[in-house]
């Protein structure tokens, strides 16, 4: 099948990779996280979300993370909301010299038990304050995209009907959205439906850019990735180092991690803005931080070839490798 040639990342380290973390990270650690994934070129980066300290005490410094990030015309630093105080707290970041949010994430929740236990709020009432919130950021010139959640399963429903979701999304478009994003929240999907799912969706709403968000749950999150690419999508999320999970759906865990796609996507001549020696880097010093082994297999690997394979045969050819100055 026809890929994309190239594919733009959306991290969500900072912000879905952390939050279900037992180990709090100060501000400034985080802060030297997002900045790391900066420079491994990283563009679009999910920072913070805006949610009660209670609920998410990970996410309670969002302010402080954003107020301590750069200013750059070629960085998108995205905000989770879920509602409209949390739209204000968001929009509050804006700063005189254009740093702070400047796109917003919404979420509509493709199953009533999971919304109830993620949002408090049912199906139907996620999607319509996401609507009232993807308008309001565009009347502040703000961009704003959607991510309907949990839609090939729910821990507490079961499977989701694919009805549900491509009415969810024509509904969803009716706001006029920048981006859509189908997320297999709890990490059930395999390729098959990935494909089926997105080309269902493609089809309703083809005027609407869509994004993949996946978790490795069960081991096939690089595999649905790939055939997300496989449908058409040229935009996929991934969390550095594999962190993540969601505090409100048991036994889930982390997105597939950036690391792990890139080295995917690299070797299959797809190309990405991302530096895959310094992701795997950062990996190593996040999880230090974090008191732990990180899932990304990339990281414990090495990539491929090595680089002392690479000097062996460079030596072999009577060429001496190039030395970085100290």
């Amino acid at each position: 099948m026809k890929h994309p040639s190239s594919v733009s990342l959306v991290e969500v380290g900072p912000r879905d990779g952390l939050q279900n973390e037992a180990r709090r990270l100060e501000s400034t650690d985080k802060i030297t996280l997002i900045k790391g994934l900066i420079d491994a070129g990283l563009r679009r980066i999910e920072v913070a979300s805006f949610v009660s300290p209670k609920a998410v005490p990970q996410m309670a410094d969002a302010e402080a993370v954003i107020a301590g990030l750069p200013a750059r015309d070629d960085l998108t630093l995205i905000g989770l909301v879920l509602n409209m105080r949390g739209y204000e707290r968001a929009l509050a970041t804006r700063r005189a010299d254009g740093g702070g949010i400047n796109e917003i994430g919404c979420v509509a929740v493709a199953s009533n038990s999971f919304a109830l236990r993620n949002q408090g709020q049912s199906r139907d009432e996620s999607l319509s304050i996401a609507g009232d919130i993807i308008r309001r950021a565009h009347g502040d010139g703000l961009s704003a995209q959607i991510t309907l959640s949990a839609v090939y399963g729910c821990p507490f429903e079961g499977e989701i009907d694919p009805a549900t979701v491509i009415d969810m999304a024509r509904r969803a478009a009716d706001f006029e959205p920048d981006e859509i994003a189908l997320a297999d929240t709890i990490g059930v999907a395999v390729p098959a439906q990935v494909r089926d799912l997105f080309g269902s969706v493609r089809e309703a709403v083809p005027h609407i850019p869509l994004r993949a968000h996946f978790h490795n749950t069960r081991n096939t999150g690089i595999a649905n990735a790939w055939a997300a690419l496989e449908a058409g999508v040229a935009t996929l999320d991934a969390s550095v180092g594999g962190l993540g999970g969601c505090p409100f759906a048991p036994a889930a865990t982390g997105n597939i991690a950036t690391e792990d796609l890139v080295y995917l996507l690299h070797r299959s001549a797809v190309t990405t803005d991302a530096d895959l020696d310094q992701l795997i880097a950062l990996t190593g010093w996040i999880g230090k931080k974090l008191g732990r082994d990180l899932p990304a297999q990339v990281s414990r690997a090495g990539p491929f070839p090595p680089a002392n394979l690479k000097e062996a045969k460079l030596k072999a050819g009577g060429v001496q490798p190039e030395r970085k100055r100290p």
